[in-house]
């Protein structure tokens, strides 16, 4: 998230743009001066261009005194630090008032070479390191670390990535519970992951009522209420014919379960102001699974579940359960992400046939 009045920086930086793929003969000799051989290989170990990579400097000494690689998924409020090279609390002062010029509400550092008495030291707090998994994929680096530029920061929940590419409205509506106390930490493995996708599960996603009453089956002290702007089944533009009918049919199912198990289903959507005040709720501990595109953030437009969990101003909290490798993300992309209110509004808005917006409000009690 940028602003076209940003806010005048005390700290002097310079901003170079990355050019993937051309390999670390193309770096500038001021950041190939500072920064070690194995560094820039690493850093150009993948094509991160649709995070708009960019270099952070700070001058001193007649060049550069320090540089960061700096990535931020689109439309998102937040900046990550990939790495620093050179003065490394000169670099991370240089990030710091480049996020406060954008107005991004927070930082990000990845810690793969980072200290944590640097990162302390530069005002960053340690990240909870993220459950672990049921996928065998590389998961980034074992630690990392935040800076909120705007308001308090949020509290943090526990992260676990999906481990497939279908059970995120499962894994949402897990860590949720895992927030509420409802669910223990250590109990969210691969086996319950799919064990509520199976229950909440169109094949292979989850539209919002299904995903609704298989919450309200598993914890039916938890309050659930499920909002969907339209009558028609969802998330089968992709299929046709009986392919397309027999989800149908399950959907209309889920929605006579919803009518027996007391599940409000809001033939509307879930406004922002709704939605920030239900996760704002002082002495409540409710949540929103959201439903969103991830044309914005990841290029290509398939539904996904997000957890909304928290806000800063002009910002919404969000766990998401699945980040892209290939683009350069790790779980430090995906945990605690900040997305300002009207990108998410429009994220949230899912195209096709018919164009629908669906969320899950759950109140663990």
């Amino acid at each position: 998230m940028t602003t076209p009045h940003p806010v005048p920086s005390a700290v002097p930086y310079a901003v170079v743009p990355y050019a993937p793929g051309a390999g670390p003969s193309a770096w500038p000799d001021e950041l190939r001066r500072i920064a070690r051989p194995e560094v820039l290989e690493r850093w150009g170990a993948v094509d991160r261009t649709p995070h708009a990579p960019r270099l952070v400097a700070a001058p001193g000494g007649g060049g550069w005194a320090a540089a960061a690689l700096v990535t931020a998924r689109p439309g998102t409020a937040y900046a990550k630090i990939v790495d620093a090279v050179g003065d490394v609390p000169a670099a991370a002062r240089a990030v710091v008032g480049y996020a406060e010029e954008q107005r991004l509400v927070q930082v990000v550092w990845e810690g793969w070479t980072v200290s944590g008495e640097d990162a302390a030291a530069a005002g960053f707090a340690p990240l909870r390191p993220p459950l672990p998994g049921g996928t065998d994929e590389p998961a980034g680096p074992r630690t990392g670390y935040v800076r909120w530029t705007a308001g308090e920061g949020v509290a943090e929940p526990a992260y676990y990535r999906q481990s497939t590419h279908f059970s995120c409205g499962a894994v949402t509506a897990l860590l949720a519970q895992v927030r509420a106390g409802v669910v223990r930490p250590e109990s969210l493995d691969r086996e319950a992951e799919l064990t509520l996708w199976r229950d909440a599960t169109n094949f292979p996603a989850c539209e919002p009522v299904g995903l609704g009453v298989a919450v309200r089956r598993r914890w039916p002290s938890s309050s659930v209420e499920v909002f969907l702007d339209t009558e028609e089944p969802v998330l089968l533009d992709h299929l046709d014919g009986d392919e397309r009918e027999w989800r149908a049919v399950l959907q209309r199912a889920s929605r006579a379960d919803a009518d027996r198990l007391g599940v409000p289903v809001h033939g509307r959507r879930l406004s922002p102001a709704e939605l920030r005040e239900a996760v704002e709720a002082p002495g409540r501990c409710r949540h929103v699974l959201l439903l969103v595109s991830l044309a914005t953030m990841q290029g290509f437009d398939v539904p996904h579940w997000v957890l909304c969990h928290g806000t800063v101003p002009g910002a919404v909290v969000v766990e998401d359960p699945w980040f892209n490798t290939g683009a350069g993300e790790t779980w430090v992309d995906a945990h605690l992400l900040p997305v300002a209110d009207a990108s998410l509004d429009a994220m949230s808005l899912l195209g096709g046939e018919v164009r629908v917006r669906g969320a899950v409000l759950v109140d663990g009690g």
